[in-house]
């Protein structure tokens, strides 16, 4: 008995033979196109789930709750939400209303979307420093149960909105080479998802 290797069928060749075999193939995993900001984000969340694993664990099957992980896992969550700001900023990945840009011209369509890209980076070039402000006004601020400062969790939002300061001043690069921007053509969005 031989075995084929699968291959992948083309959009006009049927997946199911005459002979009634299955040729069907699974795309290559190519994880090369995650941003340093999505690694950190993931790697957030999995602490998270292990630290949510644990705080149930301990409630449930010891009947004996650690009392530091709901803390830890607040703390774990905004980091989370944070960074993550950031690697959707890099995808182009936060909500986009493209209405008004179906009924203006190319000009003034351009010219609005360039104008929406700098108050992005405008709003989290200011969201940092104003976090960069209060941290340096949280010194001796520590956390409730954990004894650890509450400047590592401000440090952590502050590293998001920077890295999504840092990622907004190229999506601006990237529409003005490019001509357009995705609330002018919010197809091209799909494309990049599809291809």
């Amino acid at each position: 008995m031989s075995v084929e290797q699968p291959t992948s069928a083309s959009p006009n060749e049927p997946v199911i033979d005459a002979e009634g075999h299955f040729h069907v193939a699974d795309a290559p995993i190519q994880l090369g196109h995650y941003s340093l900001e999505a690694w950190l984000a993931f790697g957030l969340f999995w602490l998270l789930a292990a630290d949510v694993f644990y705080q149930f664990f301990t409630r449930y099957a010891l009947n004996s709750s650690a009392a530091w992980t709901e803390e830890i896992a607040r703390y774990l969550l905004i980091g989370t939400v944070f960074i993550g700001i950031a690697a959707a900023v890099r995808d182009e990945r936060h909500i986009h209303v493209d209405f008004l840009y179906r009924f203006l011209g190319v000009k003034p369509g351009r010219a609005l979307a360039t104008v929406v890209d700098v108050v992005r980076i405008l709003f989290f070039g200011a969201a940092a420093f104003l976090t960069w402000q209060l941290m340096g006004k949280m010194v001796n601020y520590r956390m409730t149960i954990v004894d650890l400062p509450m400047n590592i969790v401000y440090g952590v939002c502050m590293l998001g909105f920077f890295l999504a300061f840092l990622r907004s001043i190229g999506i601006l690069r990237k529409h003005v080479r490019q001509g357009y921007s995705p609330l002018e053509r919010p197809e091209t969005l799909i494309e990049e998802t599809v291809s």
